[in-house]
């Protein structure tokens, strides 16, 4: 059973991955219907969200950064009423030390950075002290220029490297090897076979010594081979999902939480004989 160690309690994943629902607090992120609020994040909680991950900066390709202040007015209020509601584990998708620090205080339970911790030194220590979870993604560039250069020698073995670096990294800090999340970052600065390797291979990443998330939810790799816009890419997105996980993703990152659960229950069925 998957298990997720936050820093007061242990939640365990009643399907064969744990579902994390995107709520995107910003007006520009590619997929307009993850935009919103209180009231999406109600809902993806309603379908079955087994944590939210709420971001108020788009990293998406081309997207431009925003101030540490802007991201903490859209955030905050957003995690505050959350709590009211819910205490359902809250993840934070920002590179920022001064919104992760609000958030946490606002109720937030983990770091998603995108930056892998790089970005800014004062998270690492924040975590460790704290002992909350972290996510650490690969990326190549900045999003105004991360898909201007998507060629590597062996893409496995160099976002395998890095985010084994990283990793090590954050144990040095103090953060547990079991609170380290790996991901590997589909369409942040690779080719359409470089994301389709490292969707086949998820599991190899870290070594098996950490757990691996996959976001995969309506990206531009599935509309490459599907041929299909942002909003016809559903079904590709349950196919990857489903994919990831039977070949050793532990938390899949989606748009469609209802859709989401559903797959995975339908796998462990056929998979697991869980009934």
């Amino acid at each position: 059973m998957k298990r997720l160690i936050l820093k007061d309690r242990i939640v365990e994943a009643k399907l064969p991955a744990f579902v994390m629902g995107i709520v995107n607090a910003t007006p520009d992120s590619f997929w307009e219907k993850s935009r919103g609020g209180v009231e999406e994040a109600l809902r993806l909680i309603e379908e079955g969200a087994d944590l939210l991950d709420i971001g108020g900066e788009s990293t998406r390709p081309g997207s431009y950064y925003v101030s540490a202040e802007e991201e903490i007015s859209r955030v905050v209020p957003v995690i505050r009423e959350i709590r009211k509601h819910s205490d359902i584990p809250v993840s934070v998708d920002t590179r920022k030390f001064e919104v992760m620090k609000a958030c946490y205080e606002a109720g937030a339970d983990i770091l998603n950075d995108v930056s892998a911790m790089e970005d800014d030194e004062r998270l690492g220590k924040f975590c460790a002290e704290t002992k909350i979870p972290v996510i650490l993604m690969h990326k190549r560039g900045i999003p105004s220029n991360m898909q201007s250069d998507t060629s590597y020698k062996s893409i496995f073995n160099e976002v395998n490297s890095y985010l084994l670096n990283r990793a090590e990294y954050a144990e040095k800090l103090g953060i547990a090897s079991e609170k380290i999340w790996l991901d590997p970052g589909i369409c942040f600065g690779k080719d359409v076979a470089g994301n389709f390797e490292l969707i086949r291979r998820c599991g190899e990443l870290g070594g098996g010594k950490y757990n691996v998330l996959m976001a995969l939810s309506r990206k531009s790799c599935i509309g490459a081979v599907t041929g299909r816009e942002v909003q016809d890419r559903l079904s590709g997105t349950l196919t990857a999902d489903v994919l990831s996980v039977l070949r050793g993703a532990s938390m899949i990152r989606v748009h469609d939480v209802k859709e989401a659960v559903d797959s995975l229950k339908v796998l462990n069925a056929v998979e697991f004989d869980c009934l």
